[in-house]
């Protein structure tokens, strides 16, 4: 018997939008779809009339609140920000009390809380779920991050564990179906309860800043063999295609590869790596990820440097200018090549540890500052399919906090403190290479630079917490004295330079 009512719906067919549709249509659920131009409802239903749950096309937003199934779940997928708001607005006076609205964009965590704060006041309920994958993902299976209430999470649950990305679990790697549009079953879903409020949408920030970093450190491994052993990019792309065979085995190398054995569409000859313009856009997550680093005062300085890498590729004009002034080092390598791939590799290994240190060390602050209670092995687990970063990666670091879930730094497990003592020679070399030869390596060399200020007992900053004390009195604590009492010098007048008249 055919249903009356749809079991969800979803506001905004843009790329996204019309994927999750068809993802959750394809597993039986019934699902109403309404975009603020008609036309593009229609084509997407008619376009798509043998789902196995049905799509029901809603020219009007009474319409679409009305086909829905009591207590209503509907998701939109709208641009972050002012659009979401004025969705929600649009929403609200249509609604009876209990009815959940689930917002799937890339949404600051702080309008998150914000929006639950205010739906909840009109007895109305609220998920913050991020979403990653891309297209594909969204279309046969994303990695789902929900925050929220735990009951309404619940309610939700069952559509979104069928709909996400599925891992093998013994070995943590992503199942795919026969075909691309069979939905996949069995496995572990890459989905599960965040925390409360803004803590699925700040938990897929933190991934979109490690993703920064993944894609980065990436480029400066290509930018490497380029540069310092003048490979092709076919050739590159066979190196790459080696790694994705081991420890590096991951969706962003897998693609690079792919990417770099490409030939031009127009020219047909040259690689398309070549032909691509070297400037870099971005969305604004890995900036908040930063921002909220630099708030917290939490280190992350890897994640930091990509973003500040596709800073500086924007300024191409000011580049090109700089290039016919400013000279680097006229060094060149002439080592073993298998010897320096090897370097790479460790390299691209180590700096990906401390950036994904970095991140976890920002989440771990997050949950004290918003009281939240984040379970890292399962975020970790459920980044091993469906999303950007997913990696065999990822499985390890599920192991680490499986071993002990209140692990202070990745860096402090065994396995992760064991690989980077084996590789760091390596790491170090290819590091000082990129400094001798002029190659910019920024990620490389600020994930080495985390590693080493975090494995020092005692860093530079006796000099200048003693500088502080001189010029603005801020006080200084003493290694022969309990923690938390300060002390001040009364310091002279620092000298000034005499005027002459």
């Amino acid at each position: 018997m055919a249903k009356s009512h749809s079991d969800i719906g979803l506001i905004g067919l843009a790329v996204m939008g019309q994927n999750l549709a068809l993802n959750i249509a394809d597993h039986g659920f019934r699902i109403s779809v309404y975009n603020r131009t008609t036309e593009k409802t229609v084509k997407f239903v008619a376009d798509n009339p043998n789902t196995p749950g049905g799509l029901v096309g809603s020219m009007t937003l009474p319409d679409f609140v009305q086909s829905l199934t009591k207590p209503r779940k509907m998701i939109i997928l709208v641009q972050a920000g002012k659009a979401t708001d004025v969705v929600i607005d649009g929403l609200v006076p249509l609604l009876e009390k209990g009815d959940i609205i689930i917002d799937g964009g890339n949404a600051l965590w702080t309008d998150t809380i914000r929006r639950e704060k205010a739906l909840s006041e009109k007895s109305l309920r609220f998920i913050g779920s991020g979403v990653s994958g891309g297209e594909d993902g969204a279309r046969f299976g994303p990695s789902l991050m929900p925050g929220g209430d735990l009951d309404v999470w619940r309610e939700l649950k069952p559509i979104w564990e069928a709909v996400a990305a599925k891992v093998n679990t013994r070995t943590g790697k992503p199942i795919t179906g026969a075909a691309p549009s069979k939905p996949v079953s069995g496995g572990v879903p890459c989905t599960t309860y965040i925390g409360e409020n803004g803590a699925g949408h700040y938990v897929k920030m933190v991934h979109n800043g490690i993703e920064y970093g993944d894609m980065q450190m990436i480029c400066e491994a290509y930018a490497l063999m380029s540069g310092l052993l003048g490979l092709k990019p076919a050739e590159q792309a066979e190196i790459f295609a080696e790694w994705n065979r081991g420890a590096l085995d991951s969706f962003l190398i897998e693609i690079t590869a792919d990417i770099l054995k490409q030939k031009d569409p127009a020219t047909k000859k040259k690689a398309f790596v070549d032909v691509v313009l070297d400037t870099a856009g971005q969305k604004g997550t890995g900036k908040w990820t930063s921002t909220n680093a630099l708030d917290m005062g939490v280190p992350a300085p890897t994640i930091a440097e990509a973003v500040f890498a596709r800073c500086i590729s924007a300024i191409k004009d000011e580049r090109i200018a700089a290039a016919r002034i400013l000279k680097g080092p006229g060094r060149k390598y002439h080592g073993s090549r298998q010897a320096l791939v090897q370097a790479i590799h460790d390299a691209l290994h180590c700096a990906k540890i401390c950036s994904y240190a970095q991140g976890f060390q920002l989440m771990r602050r997050a949950q004290k500052e918003y009281n939240w209670k984040l379970n890292f092995g399962e975020i970790a687990q459920i980044w091993r399919g469906g999303c950007i970063i997913r990696a065999a990666f990822l499985q390890k670091i599920t192991e680490a906090y499986a071993r002990k879930p209140d692990l202070a730094n990745l860096l402090l497990d065994p396995y992760f403190s064991k690989t980077v003592k084996k590789a760091q020679a390596n790491w170090r070399k290819v590091v000082s290479l990129a400094a001798e030869c002029g190659v910019p390596t920024p990620t490389f060399f600020s994930a080495l630079s985390y590693y080493d200020s975090y494995r020092s007992a005692r860093l530079s900053a006796n000099l200048l917490q003693a500088q502080r004390d001189y010029f603005g009195a801020h006080t200084y604590e003493r290694v022969d004295q309990p923690r938390g009492k300060f002390f001040h010098i009364d310091w002279p007048e620092p000298s000034r330079p005499q005027l002459s008249i």
